[in-house]
């Protein structure tokens, strides 16, 4: 099992929840390819099933999300001082969790009717938003999905307990577990039912065929979360169900919890906005719920292989050096994972971009469809590098003990957010998507530049003048990068229907593999050039290995 020390270890452990966590959404990629070639990108059945498994995520953000990583971290770092090492408040708050848990999870699936209605826009003549049948079909996904609320909740539960205590491994790669189930299930999907196009109308759909669907979807889960009780085994750790939930602490976890899950109320009543300005593209063929979702894979996988493995290798560091009143360590440590975090995410943001096409082209094989999606893509990527400077900056605050502030910028956030979308409320059908995707981009950029500006209030100082020299330096290697990428996607007919980089599956990887390759190799020569600390950084260890075996 994987442990790591409070010195040395931060980039064993980075590499640890990197290795799970790239796997993990390698197999995300491949289950959402299946998942396309099972029921497409667009049309009833791709939309009904988006909207109805992402609402045992909703659900579980509202009674956990955030604050599950937000809070306990700090809180069992402290406990972890008691005369029995935190074993009371463990055992106290995972009985406590799983009995809320359970019970959230049987009113959700009782309410699907209304979580359906809630998060989609109902249209009685199909002209925008989703059919009478399309809605029944949401609902009846939503029976099957939301389920999934409790086994989300354990696998955050135990995980986070896991990581707290510097065991890392078992929270990024019983995932996989969840991806191997879920591609499982749509295997014998396409092979009893067929593919798309077959399923992209609300009439075509059985109750066998959304038993298997939904019904693998929430199996996966459950294998995810359940598993990691496995590795509590095995890590050493023991759970005995206490429910004397009096003098251990936990007042003091729900008051700081307070703050964090008020802003994932914030965030969800934003989001119930986009959901239903987004279902008004739904079942035309036009990019809607579905195509946001595969849109937003695409822009989370560099920021949860990379961001996420940083900031959470260095958030229990930073917990400790909060709770020892050690300020200078917690901006130290702010610094290095900001400018080891920025030379991937500038990179990725202006890779991506440029790939946009190619990747869409893995999901569908219809350019109409693959422009849409691309520029959907795009549109989303303008605001990663913000996106995860905001990820780190929260649980800055978070390893301080501060939740209020996080809070309040959660609003603001939130409120340009649903002003810009009910502007795209108002577009074209063929363009709400991209739409949404540019205002969360410019939300989530303003988002960040207040937060900086308010982490500073509360540091003192943030060595900003040398993150942002990286940064600019960051900038200046991706350029030359870039003109190689955008040279190479046009060379190989990246924007144009029925080019190579585009017609299919397997030649999208094959240009993506070729294009990103060239463009990494170009960004890399010009931080050597400059000699760049934090590339040098994470190769000397690969080298040192290298040299070790040789």
């Amino acid at each position: 099992m994987t442990k790591t020390d409070a010195g040395g270890g931060l980039g064993r452990a980075s590499a640890i929840l990197a290795s799970g966590t790239f796997v993990s959404r390698i197999l995300g990629f491949v289950s959402a390819a299946v998942l396309a070639r099972a029921i497409g990108t667009t049309g009833a059945g791709a939309d009904t099933f988006a909207i109805a498994n992402q609402l045992p995520n909703n659900i579980y953000a509202i009674i956990a999300g955030g604050l599950l990583s937000a809070v306990l971290v700090p809180q069992i770092v402290k406990a972890g001082m008691h005369d029995d090492g935190g074993q009371r408040f463990i055992n106290r708050l995972v009985t406590l969790g799983l009995a809320v848990f359970v019970l959230a999870a049987v009113i959700a699936t009782i309410a699907a009717p209304l979580l359906v209605d809630l998060y989609s826009q109902q249209s009685a003549d199909g002209s925008r938003g989703l059919s009478p049948d399309e809605m029944a079909l949401a609902t009846a996904f939503a029976y099957w999905c939301l389920p999934q609320v409790l086994f989300y909740a354990i696998y955050s539960l135990l995980g986070e307990v896991l990581n707290a205590r510097k065991i890392f491994g078992p929270f990024t790669w019983t995932p996989v577990l969840n991806n191997l189930v879920a591609i499982a299930g749509m295997v014998v999907f396409i092979v009893a039912f067929g593919g798309d196009p077959a399923h992209t109308d609300a009439s075509t759909w059985t109750a066998p065929m959304i038993a298997l669907l939904a019904g693998s979807a929430t199996l996966g889960i459950a294998v995810q979360g359940l598993g990691l009780f496995w590795f509590w085994r095995r890590a050493g750790l023991t759970y005995r169900p206490d429910f004397h939930w009096r003098g251990v602490g936990l007042g003091a976890t729900g008051k700081a919890a307070s703050w964090v899950f008020g802003m994932i109320v914030i965030t969800q009543l934003a989001g119930i906005v986009q959901s239903n300005v987004a279902s008004q593209a739904g079942g035309s063929g036009d990019a809607s719920v579905r195509v946001l979702g595969l849109s937003w894979l695409i822009f989370m996988l560099p920021h949860s292989i990379v961001a996420v493995s940083i900031a959470t290798a260095y958030y229990t560091r930073m917990s400790t050096h909060a709770h020892e009143g050690n300020l200078g360590g917690v901006r130290a440590d702010f610094s290095a994972s900001m400018r080891s975090i920025g030379l991937i995410m500038v990179f990725a943001a202006v890779g991506l971009i440029v790939l946009a096409f190619p990747f869409s082209a893995v999901f569908d094989n219809d350019f109409d469809d693959v422009q849409q999606m691309g520029y959907v893509v795009i549109a989303y990527l303008v605001g990663l590098v913000p996106f995860s400077i905001l990820f780190l900056i929260q649980r800055t605050f978070y390893s301080l003990g501060d939740t209020r502030t996080p809070f309040f910028l959660q609003v603001f956030q939130s409120a340009l957010f649903v002003l810009g979308a009910l502007v795209v409320a108002g577009f074209e059908r063929e363009w709400i998507a991209v739409g949404i995707a540019a205002v969360t981009s410019i939300a989530g950029s303003a988002q960040a530049l207040v937060a900086a500006v308010m982490l500073r209030r509360r540091l003192g100082r943030l060595d900003a003048g040398r993150i942002l020299r990286r940064y600019a330096l960051f900038a200046l290697a991706a350029l030359p990068a870039a003109a190689v990428g955008v040279g190479l996607l046009f060379a190989m007919g990246g924007t144009t229907q029925d080019g190579f980089a585009v017609s299919d599956w397997f030649t999208a990887l094959v240009s993506m593999v070729v294009i990103g390759g060239a463009m990494g190799l170009v960004y890399a020569g010009v931080l050597v050039a400059f000699r760049n600390p934090e590339l040098g950084e994470i190769v000397r260890p690969v080298v040192r290995r290298l040299r070790g075996r040789g």
